[in-house]
C-alpha cells in the first residue's frame, strides 16, 4: 500500500514543525512524518522550514543568525507558546516509534546548502537508532552527493517543484540528474499532472513521492496508482480516506 507522509508534521492541522504537531501525527497511523533541518551559525541544528523566522514565528531575521539557544526566545505562530524545536528534539519525540522520518536538510537564504550541514546531521543520528527509518532528502543535488558519499547504504530521497526544476536546467534535466542519486523521487503535483508522460518515462512510478494531496480527491486518486508515497499537510484526512479504501 502506497505510505502517507505527513508533510511538517501536518501543518495544515497543527502549527507545522512544531513538537505539538509531530506528537498528534505520530498517533494518527501514518507511516511517516516530514520535517525540515537548518544549520545555524553558531552550529544549531533546528527544524524549521523557512530560512527566515517571519513565516512561521513570531521573531524576524534568519534562522541561521539565531545565537545558540536563541531559538528559545522565538514562537512558532499559531501554538500554545512553543518555541522552534532543535534536531534533538525531534529524534528523541520518534525514537520509540515504528514511523519513519524523511528529514529534509534545507538550504541558506540564498539557496545555497549549509556548509558541514550533512556530517553535523549525521553525527546526531548516530546517537538514535533509527536503522533504515530515516530518509535524508533534499532538492539540492549537490547536498544528495555528500549524503550518499557518506552513507552510501542509506536511503535518499529528493524533491523536485516547479523552480527547482528551472535551476538545475528544465524538468528533464532535473529529473535525470536527481534521479541517478535517490531512490525516491518526490514530484510536487500540479508539475506531475502538466507532465505525466516525460516523468513516467524518467522515473518508474514506483519511485515516485507525490506532494502536495490535500483534499479528497486526490489523495484516494494517488493513493491508488504503483507510487511509493504521498505526501499530506492534512494527514489525518489521508488516513481516513486510506482507511475507507481499505474497508
Amino acid at each position: 500500500m502506497v505510505q502517507i507522509v505527513g508533510h511538517r508534521g501536518g501543518r495544515n492541522v497543527w502549527p507545522e514543525n512544531s513538537l505539538g504537531g509531530f506528537e498528534k501525527v505520530r498517533a494518527l497511523g501514518v507511516d511517516a512524518v516530514e520535517f525540515d533541518i537548518h544549520l545555524t551559525k553558531a552550529g544549531e541544528l533546528l527544524c524549521i522550514h523557512d530560512a527566515t523566522l517571519e513565516r512561521t514565528t513570531l521573531g524576524t531575521g534568519l534562522v541561521a543568525d539565531l545565537p545558540v539557544d536563541g531559538r528559545k526566545n522565538v514562537i512558532l505562530r499559531d501554538s500554545d507558546n512553543e518555541h522552534i524545536p532543535t534536531f534533538r528534539d525531534v529524534l528523541e519525540l520518534f525514537a520509540d516509534s515504528t514511523l519513519e522520518l524523511h528529514i529534509e536538510l534545507k538550504s541558506d537564504h540564498d539557496h545555497k546548502p549549509y556548509p558541514g550541514i550533512v556530517p553535523a546531521v549525521l553525527a546526531e543520528m548516530e546517537r538514535f537508532n533509527f536503522g533504515d527509518r530515516a530518509v535524508l532528502t533534499s532538492f539540492d543535488p549537490d547536498v544528495l552527493r555528500d549524503i550518499r558519499a557518506a552513507v552510501p547504504n542509506g536511503r535518499r530521497l529528493a524533491s523536485i517543484d516547479r523552480h527547482s526544476a528551472e535551476r538545475l536546467g528544465g524538468l528533464p534535466a532535473a529529473l535525470t540528474m536527481l534521479g541517478e542519486l535517490v531512490e525516491i523521487v518526490a514530484v510536487e503535483r500540479s508539475v506531475l499532472l502538466e507532465n505525466l508522460d516525460l516523468v513516467k518515462s524518467i522515473v518508474p512510478m514506483n519511485r515516485w513521492a507525490v506532494w502536495m494531496c490535500n483534499d479528497a480527491e486526490s489523495i484516494e486518486h494517488w493513493l491508488q496508482q504503483p507510487v511509493f508515497s504521498i505526501t499530506s499537510d492534512v494527514p489525518d484526512l489521508a488516513v481516513s480516506v486510506k482507511e475507507k479504501l481499505r474497508g
